[in-house]
This record gives structure tokens, sequence and C-alpha cells, in this order.
């Protein structure tokens, strides 16, 4: 038989860091860039790279992904492939939820069907990059690897929140390093001379190499790590399989963004808005997928626009934007100013029977109203923004919550179908 890649993305935890985003959506479900979702990146790359059988593994507030992923991604039925989501479910074997990203693996293993030789290739759910991940499944294979993690070059003094590894020149990995502060354990571990000429951004000589949880294991090596009631890949079992199963290292120097925070959200997004963005989504040759809407046209009216993206069905009229992710079906009325700021869009067109309803109950339509000025904020899906209001976190501190309104990581967050009443200053 042939042998399968078997692609398991993992959807992550309570995606506390990414809260109130992840208030009612899980992290694979959060939007980006106006009109995907953050899984539609480790789905696009599998995809891109010939592989197609995509497990998801996700435990919390899973409908909006559910949803997302019955509407995206329908194979004909002559290839084989299929993206599924395997949410943690009772068992005659056990009730629990997935401890940790080894034990979603583990409780799903029967699901997989894997012979000895397939392989699975563990990804996670809240990244950004571009990655032929044949690339590293033939790496795998000429080293003949039985785990094959891929690592960032990453600048010394940016390690002290990663896991870092130690790699011979043979690729091979000899030490694993969580989050290491002392400057002396830091020189052990940058990059061998003779890995340099595998960086190509920035001075090899001061980088270090940084896991990114990405991992392909064989699968007989799988089930034999996972044979255990350890929880979590990247803290126990690869660290405990060092020395006793050939770990190597694929150094990947391309654009990786993790997109676990806030902060890290919001600079991701807006940088897309930059004349040469970061992360090309115009690369016709590898496409990020998502979901078919079927939306008109965005309309501007009158509008002044600065490093501005927009997504279909959005309507803006006589505003000045600088630096903003416009999403599906946003509303912006007119006399705003809008600066640093993303906007997620909205489900649905709202008809003027829903805005006369609206007029009645005294609440906003969905979407930005007349005069408001909105600096370094990320309006959530559906929220509802009256005129003349003004947002901007200055001067709030980190966790700052009003109502629908909150302040985290230096940034101001509408949140999924908030309502802010007209006049609002905050």
């Amino acid at each position: 038989m042939k042998r399968k890649v078997i692609c398991v993305i993992m959807g992550g935890g309570r995606g506390t860091r990414l809260h109130p985003l992840t208030e009612e959506r899980c992290k694979p479900a959060v939007p980006l860039a106006g009109k995907y979702r953050l899984v539609d990146i480790p789905i696009s790359n599998c995809l891109n790279s010939g592989y197609n059988k995509i497990h998801i593994l996700t435990q919390f507030n899973t409908a909006s992904l559910h949803n997302h992923i019955q509407g995206a991604y329908q194979f004909d039925p002559f290839g084989g492939g299929f993206c599924e989501i395997l949410s943690a479910e009772q068992t005659m074997g056990g009730d629990t939820w997935y401890q940790g990203t080894a034990d979603a693996v583990r409780q799903n293993l029967h699901h997989f069907r894997a012979e000895d030789d397939d392989l699975f290739l563990i990804l996670s759910g809240d990244q950004l990059y571009r990655m032929d991940f044949s690339a590293i499944v033939k790496h795998h294979d000429e080293n003949d690897a039985d785990i094959t993690i891929s690592a960032k070059p990453v600048h010394q003094n940016e390690v002290s929140g990663l896991g870092v590894m130690r790699v011979e020149d043979d690729f091979s990995i000899k030490e694993f390093v969580e989050k290491p502060k002392d400057p002396a354990i830091v020189q052990s571990l940058l990059l061998d001379p003779k890995l340099h000429k595998y960086v190509e951004h920035g001075n090899a000589s001061e980088m270090c190499l940084a896991s990114m949880g990405i991992y392909v294991f064989t699968a007989r090596v799988m089930r034999e790590a996972l044979a255990n009631d350890m929880t979590d890949f990247g803290k126990e079992i690869i660290p405990g399989l060092l020395g006793q199963r050939k770990l190597i290292s694929y150094i990947y120097d391309g654009y990786w963004e993790d997109i676990g925070t806030v902060g890290a959200f919001f600079d991701a997004n807006l940088a897309l808005t930059d004349h040469v963005p970061p992360f090309n989504f115009f690369d016709a040759e590898h496409p990020v997928y998502t979901r078919a809407r079927y939306l008109p046209a965005s309309k501007l009216n009158k509008c002044s626009l600065d490093h501005v993206i927009t997504a279909g069905g959005a309507i803006i009229s006589n505003s000045h934007l600088t630096r903003v992710v416009v999403g599906v079906r946003a509303m912006i009325g007119d006399n705003c100013n809008l600066a640093n700021t993303v906007l997620m869009g909205a489900d649905f067109f709202e008809d003027e029977e829903a805005r006369q309803r609206n007029r009645n109950l005294q609440r906003p339509d969905v979407g930005i109203g007349k005069n408001c000025h909105i600096h370094n904020a990320i309006v959530d899906k559906n929220a509802r923004i009256g005129d003349d209001v003004h947002l901007t976190p200055e001067g709030k501190p980190d966790m700052w919550r009003q109502g629908d309104v909150m302040v985290r990581d230096g940034v101001v967050i509408v949140m999924k179908n908030g309502v802010i009443p007209s006049g609002t200053r905050i």
C-alpha cells in the first residue's frame, strides 16, 4: 500500500492568550486578514504540499470552526481526501477531555488507521507561514529519522520565551532547552557553523534554532511514544525521546509568526497592509484557501485609504482609513477616522426591516456608525458601534474591561456581537 501522510492540526486549548477573540470560538476559527480563518493557513499548506488527509483536533467552542470547515473544504470522491474535525469524545476507554497535544493524538489513534511506515505531520492551528511540507517529509526520509522537528533560526536575544535545540552539523538534535535565560546556556545553543548556509536572513553566527511546533513522526514511533500517560509533545514526549530515537531538525528560514496572543494577532494582521507584506496572500502558485462566500465587490464612496486591505461585501462612506484591515460585509458610516484597526466584518447583511427593528430597540446597526474615531483596535464580528464613538486604548491598563470593550496587549477590542452605544468615549 502507498504510504500515507496523515496531517493533524492541533486546535489548541481554551485560547486564553487570545481572549476575548476566543470567547465564542476556538483559536483555529479566529478570522484573519479580512476573509480567512487561522485554520486556513495550515490546511492550505497541506493541500499545496499534496497532502489531503487532514484532521483537526479541538474541543473548545467548535461550532464556528465546524461551520467554516463544512462550508470551505469539500473534496471530490476520487482523490480520497478529507478535512475533518475530531473533538474530544467519551469512549469505553475513557471520558476525559484532551489533556495536551500528545494526549489529543493518543485519544484519536484508532481514527487514523495508520500503518507502521505511514507518517504523522503534526501542525499548530495558530501560526502564519507558508511551507512546502513535502520538503520536510523528504528531509525526514533522507536522514532515516524517527522524528523530524522544524526549526526557525532566531536571534540569541529573542529565545527566552521559546523552546531551543542544539543541533549537530548532520541535523541531529542533541539537546532541548525550554525558554533559556542564562547567557552561558544560550551561547552553548548557537547554531553550528556548518549549518550557517541554511540561514538566509540575519547573522547566522548569532542565531539559535527554535522549535516551530511542526513535527513529522513515523507512525510506529508515534504509537510507541504515546504508550504512556505523557500529555504534551513539546514539553514531555520529544524531550523524553532525546537519545532514545533519531531526532532530526529541519531548518526553515522563511516568514513564520506564532499568532497565539492578541498582540501578535494584531501586529500580524496590520503587517499585511504594508506595501510589501511579510506574508504574501497574492502567491498564485500557493493559494490560501477559504470559504467561498459569493459576496459583491466592496463599495467605497469618497474615501481616503492609506495601506488598507478590504474583503468582499464592505461598504465604506466618506471616511479616512490608515493601516486598516476591512473584513467581509464591514459597514463604515460617514466621516469616520480609523487607524491601526482590524475589522472582522459581519456574518450577514441587514435589510431595511432589520434596521427598522434596530431603531425600535434603540440599538446601532451592525457595523460602525457616523463620525467615529477608532485607533489601535480590533472590532470583532457582528459588532454594533453607534454614531460619534471614540475608541482608543490610551491610558487604559492591560485587561481593562467595560461592557463589550476590553483592552489587552495595548489594543482596544470590541467583542463579537458587542454593542457600543452612540456617544461612547473610551
